[in-house]
């Protein structure tokens, strides 16, 4: 299959590329470099030092013998977004290329805004562009399960049966994002259903859970394929970032209470989950959804993993929760979608554990010890030149 990715350069969308592209698939990758912007603007890196995007794409034609496509441009730009479309004629489009951090659409308006812009307008023109190139292709996008909130119901796979008055209809679910990030998801996959319900295109939407792990069979190939391993407080996600702290000697930030509870996946399973979705499918004027994870976890429960499976002191240190979110809540997804197509899920265990620590004491002498504090607050909504006053 040819197949584009978009958002390529990013933490998740490489390692998919070198995925997909091992598997014999013709892969193409698509990128403006945002996402090494937001580090900037933050003072920020990641753990691992990553390449520039030719380095690495040398890299893994020079270790695979495969050439990787690669297209500059930002999908904000209908024009562009529809003529690199026509250019690769893709049967498939893999979409990561949004701005994924909660914390960074709360710092204020102008991070919401930009949050919505970028995300909203750009998924907007990919619809297009495959609507007027070849409504034949399949949407494949990284959706959030965010977007649900923490309901005191059973989360299905993205539609509910719903029995009204005596009336019964099939609905998207009703969603309950957290933040203006996760608004930002929710209209996406509106968007999305409506397209392939008028238009007749075919979609699948990957409602992901927080993500570990940063190693790939790929990208160990080379030191130079190697991703992102995000730690800050803006972009890091709890796992990743408790390892580092547990490394360093320092507590464990939890989040009072600790009872959040997420869905967790694996990074090796979640570029499976993307093969998967694109070698099988959605029907034409199809929008399905999976709910890609494989296991769930509270906050307080992975720190106690972590904790335990480290081979040193460790301390749990609880802190406010700068987030509006509930402390302890119901939490049970359905996801049999991927495991139906073929997923052999990789769980939590000592082995990833292990690994994720030695990447952490690897590269411990990079680490910004302020970054990980939190510094954006849900219940704050700043405004800069008021705060530069």
């Amino acid at each position: 299959m040819r197949i584009l990715v978009l958002g390529g350069d990013g933490y998740l969308g490489w390692p998919t590329a070198l995925h997909l592209s091992d598997r014999g698939h013709e892969v193409a990758v698509a990128d403006n470099y945002a996402r090494r912007g937001y580090d900037h603007e933050m003072g920020v890196e990641s753990l691992v030092p990553i390449e520039p995007m030719q380095v690495r794409l040398d890299a893994w034609r020079e270790v695979s013998g495969k050439t990787i496509k690669h297209y500059y441009g930002d999908l904000v730009d209908g024009d562009f977004t529809t003529e690199m479309i026509a250019d690769f004629r893709p049967d498939t489009i893999v979409h990561f290329a949004e701005q994924r951090a909660a914390p960074y659409s709360m710092i204020d308006r102008k991070h919401a805004v930009y949050t919505q812009q970028n995300n909203v307008v750009g998924n907007l023109n990919v619809l297009f562009a495959i609507q007027e190139v070849d409504p034949e292709i399949h949407l494949v996008k990284l959706g959030t399960m965010g977007e649900y909130g923490t309901p005191n119901i059973d989360i299905e796979e993205g539609w509910l049966e719903v029995t009204h008055n005596g009336r019964t209809d099939r609905m998207l679910y009703p969603k309950k994002p957290g933040s203006f990030y996760h608004l930002s998801k929710v209209h996406d996959s509106h968007n999305i259903e409506f397209a392939c319900r008028i238009w007749g295109l075919r979609a699948t939407d990957l409602n992901q859970g927080v993500v570990y792990g940063q190693e790939t069979p790929q990208t160990v190939r080379d030191p130079r394929l190697a991703t992102r391993f995000d730690y800050d407080a803006i972009f890091g996600t709890v796992l990743n970032r408790f390892v580092i702290q547990a490394v360093l000697g320092h507590p464990l930030t939890v989040y009072t209470p600790g009872g959040q509870t997420r869905g967790m996946i694996d990074i090796r399973d979640t570029v499976e989950c993307i093969r998967l979705a694109a070698e099988n499918p959605a029907d034409r004027g199809e929008f399905r959804v999976f709910n890609q994870i494989t296991e769930s976890y509270s906050v307080g429960e992975i720190a106690k993993t972590i904790a335990n499976n480290f081979d040193g002191q460790v301390e749990i240190e609880h802190v406010d929760n700068p987030r509006v979110e509930q402390g302890e809540h119901y939490y049970n997804v359905k996801h049999t979608g991927l495991v139906e197509l073929g997923l052999e899920p990789h769980l939590l265990s000592n082995t990833l554990i292990e690994s994720l620590f030695e990447v952490a004491d690897k590269h411990k002498h990079r680490v910004d010890l302020a970054a990980m504090r939190p510094t954006v607050n849900w219940r704050k909504a700043s405004n800069p030149m008021r705060d530069e006053k």
